[in-house]
């Protein structure tokens, strides 16, 4: 999919990603100049909900637009257990920058709407009711839209409807734009998409809200192919199969391979969430494989071979389930039963309590296991190919698959650990990730584990594309676009 466009306000360039072209912007505080142009006749942006992405976004707008006649206010609702989190971030009531949530909603020139997707689900029609007219609608995720297909409803006539979605979750934004107030271009990765454009200025709004943020890079989505890329990437490599994989390889290290258990937990996670995270953050997916020595790198292929296709089936199953809007459906169902019994946690099994001592132990970084590597790297190539297989632009299958995990989750994963970021992240993720990790998990014990246990081979095509992918050359390129500073979580 090509995606070409044009701004009056900010310079586009366009980028070859293999056989196809995309338009794209650059973010960086010098660009907040322009800000009050692509901003042009709003005077109050309403940043709704105080969750993941509510106060880095709100707290990122107001900075970036300071010195400006736009007002970021923030809505909750009235009682809201956040407004006390909301006033120490700097919103209060009596600066005019925190109100009730319909009060902000009608009063604004620009709606974001970040409170949860099941949330969104339940209070859409009073949200569009509310609206000013000639109001810009903005999401930050294209679920509603998901949900609104589902039941054959769309969006109010007459309004802009934008997304712009950041390829991380919102402590990541956050963190690396307070970095960037010291180098230039330090950020998360942002998606747009215009759904509605009932004037015209949609594009520029979009770009100037991910710039405001912080995005270093924006490339151009549809709010279609990211609410089935980001439902689909939480449940695959970002957080479900990254869980179930470790749950798998660390079982089998310390049941079948008699390792003692904090050497299995460095073995896996740490693995994952440390050398290879970083690795492939600077350097690709196939340094992984280049960096090591030749029994490593037959290893590796074996172990490739066997979870390819094991890997690619449960990716397979997810993408059909979110696209039917089955996936969509069931957060619905579980925010009500949700109502009345919470989920509990994760992080308590045996795993993960070895795991925080293997955190407190630290001393220097593990040497990669070709074992781990290979697993890993398999599920996210099997992601990878998917997502181009379903027609997602190039730009997005490498923040849906690589950039979003190794440059904003798994440093999270690696300061608290896989478990910690699936008890924390949003319900649509937790539920999605808990949902599927398992299923992860069985294919992997069952028929990956299974093969190379038994001494399975290496299937030479399996391995010579993946050495010859072209997803290699487009993360060479779409790594210049990466963030300025890795982020930083501790602390």
């Amino acid at each position: 999919m090509e995606t070409i466009f044009t701004s009056k306000v900010f310079d586009t360039e366009i980028i070859q990603l293999a056989h196809t072209r995309e338009t794209i912007v650059r973010g960086g505080r010098d660009r907040f100049s322009r800000l009050p142009d692509a901003f042009a006749g709003i005077k109050q942006i309403g940043v709704i909900g105080w969750g993941s992405q509510g106060p880095a976004q709100a707290q990122n707008l107001r900075d970036s637009l300071a010195g400006t006649d736009i007002r970021v206010k923030v809505g909750l609702r009235a009682g809201s257990s956040s407004m006390q989190a909301a006033r120490e971030a700097g919103f209060t009531e009596d600066g005019n920058t925190l109100g009730e949530m319909y009060e902000v909603i009608g009063e604004s020139d620009m709606v974001l709407l970040l409170i949860s997707d099941a949330a969104q689900v339940q209070n859409y029609k009073k949200v569009f009711a509310t609206l000013r007219k000639g109001a810009v609608l903005g999401l930050s995720h294209g679920f509603l839209l998901g949900h609104l297909e589902s039941v054959g409803e769309y969006f109010p006539p007459g309004i802009n409807v934008i997304g712009v979605c950041p390829k991380g979750m919102g402590p990541s934004v956050r963190r690396l734009y307070v970095q960037g107030k010291e180098i230039n271009g330090a950020g998360i990765n942002c998606s747009f998409a215009v759904e509605q454009d009932a004037d015209g200025m949609a594009t520029d709004q979009a770009l100037g809200w991910a710039i405001a943020i912080g995005a270093p890079y924006v490339f151009k989505t549809t709010l279609g192919y990211e609410y089935r890329s980001d439902i689909f990437g939480e449940r695959g490599i970002l957080l479900g199969a990254v869980h179930g994989i470790v749950e798998a390889l660390y079982r089998n290290f310390v049941m079948e391979k008699g390792m003692g258990e904090e050497e299995a937990f460095t073995a896996t996670v740490e693995n994952i969430t440390g050398p290879l995270s970083r690795t492939i953050s600077h350097d690709g997916i196939i340094a992984v494989y280049r960096q090591l020595d030749e029994e490593g790198k037959k290893t590796f292929a074996r172990i490739y071979s066997a979870a390819y296709h094991p890997s690619f089936d449960v990716l397979l199953e997810i993408y059909d389930e979110v696209s039917s809007g089955n996936e969509i459906r069931s957060v619905v169902m579980a925010e009500k039963r949700f109502s009345r019994y919470p989920m509990g946690k994760i992080d308590g099994t045996r795993m993960w309590r070895v795991g925080e001592r293997v955190r407190a132990a630290r001393s220097g970084e593990p040497p990669v296991n070709p074992v781990t590597a290979g697993l890993y790297c398999a599920a996210m190539m099997a992601q990878i190919d998917l997502l181009i297989e379903k027609g997602h632009c190039l730009s997005e299958v490498c923040n849906e698959s690589v950039i979003e995990a190794v440059d904003s989750l798994n440093p999270y994963m690696h300061f608290k650990g896989v478990a910690y970021m699936v008890d924390n992240c949003s319900t649509t993720a937790r539920l999605g990730s808990r949902k599927w990790a398992p299923k992860f998990d069985y294919n992997i014990m069952q028929q990956a584990l299974l093969d190379f246990d038994a001494g399975k081979p290496a299937d030479p095509a399996l391995i010579d594309g993946f050495k010859n992918h072209m997803i290699h050359d487009v993360l060479a390129a779409v790594a210049t676009m990466r963030p300025s500073v890795d982020i930083s979580v501790a602390g």
